[in-house]
């Protein structure tokens, strides 16, 4: 079967006329349940003003993408497989939110219950994905993408290492007004054009993701009337990871998803480095966005270089990609 580029581009419409039209009735409404964003005293002085904010605005976009790209998926299992890990990190996102803001405090889940949850999805999924009779597990190396290897059944831990690497990766780059949002749609527009290039089924849900990412984002861009919280956020992260690993382009991550990895490893830095020299830091706060605001930077110059960035690595992943396509 051949997919067409038409469906993404329908998707990406409809989910973003969804989202655009679901913000201004949601953020109302979690503004009198009173899901306000709870920001540290200890961070950013200039987040103070940021403080109930509504959050877990992440549900618009699992209710604008969800439903259109089942749509137009017809019930393929690569894509619904796709759909269930963006929804299940989704829900761990939406259990963390509302016990941290129930709670008063900045983080919701334990560290070991986030992570287990998470391992438990991952692992779920590249166990679903193995065992499709359709999916192979050849990984295609960037640079060189008519060269590819059959990893076997060491799929199922390559990929939930990707999925929990991604996953947290999105969950750290979600601090500043419109970052997520802003880095994932070029990420998402790759994920797009390759999906088209290996006519694969996953091609709607990457349309729909940048359609309810973009309408989102009209309330989420600076000032932000409403932010994604970590319902977006590992929903997100759980997209993008899913997307490579069943398009065979996990080790593109490194480079289309480099801010997701230098956000991860900034705070791995800071955290190692902090132990190893008895309470210094490495860097001036972690994840490194927070670094960039401390060194005098504004929040829009940040979130400005972390999307003009993606964009140009997104473009060099496709042109990484290019030989296998023409």
């Amino acid at each position: 079967m051949e997919y067409s580029l038409s469906p993404a581009i329908y998707a990406l419409f409809i989910a973003f006329i969804t989202s655009a039209i679901l913000c201004p009735v949601l953020i109302p409404y979690l503004t009198r349940l009173k899901f306000g964003q709870y920001v540290r005293s200890d961070g950013v002085k200039e987040h103070l003003r940021k403080a109930g904010t509504p959050t877990m605005g992440g549900i618009v976009i699992l209710l604008s993408l969800i439903p259109v790209s089942l749509f137009f998926l017809h019930g393929n299992r690569e894509g619904v497989a796709l759909v269930l890990a963006t929804v299940g990190f989704g829900l761990i996102g939406f259990v963390d939110d509302f016990i941290s803001i129930k709670k008063h405090r900045s983080l919701g889940l334990r560290a070991y219950q986030k992570f287990t949850a998470q391992t438990l999805v991952a692992v779920a999924f590249a166990t679903y994905c193995y065992f499709l009779p359709e999916f192979s597990t050849h990984i295609i190396m960037p640079f060189a993408p008519h060269i590819s290897g059959n990893i076997g059944v060491a799929f199922i831990p390559l990929a939930t290492l990707v999925m929990l690497g991604a996953v947290n990766g999105a969950n750290f780059t979600d601090g500043l007004d419109g970052l997520e949002a802003g880095v994932t749609i070029p990420m998402a527009a790759f994920f797009m054009f390759v999906a088209w290039s290996l006519n694969s089924p996953i091609l709607p849900i990457t349309g729909a993701v940048i359609g309810s990412l973009m309408g989102f984002l009209l309330f989420n861009c600076y000032p932000a009337r409403v932010f994604m919280g970590d319902t977006g956020s590992l929903a997100l992260g759980g997209f993008v990871a899913g997307s490579a690993i069943l398009l065979g382009v996990p080790l593109w991550l490194g480079i289309v998803a480099f801010i997701y990895v230098i956000e991860v490893l900034s705070v791995i830095i800071q955290v190692l480095y902090f132990k190893a020299t008895g309470g210094k830091r490495f860097f001036k706060m972690a994840p490194i966005h927070h670094s960039f605001e401390l060194s005098g930077w504004p929040e829009n110059r940040v979130v400005a270089l972390f999307c003009t960035v993606t964009i140009l690595l997104s473009l060099l992943g496709y042109l990484a990609f290019n030989p296998l396509i023409m």
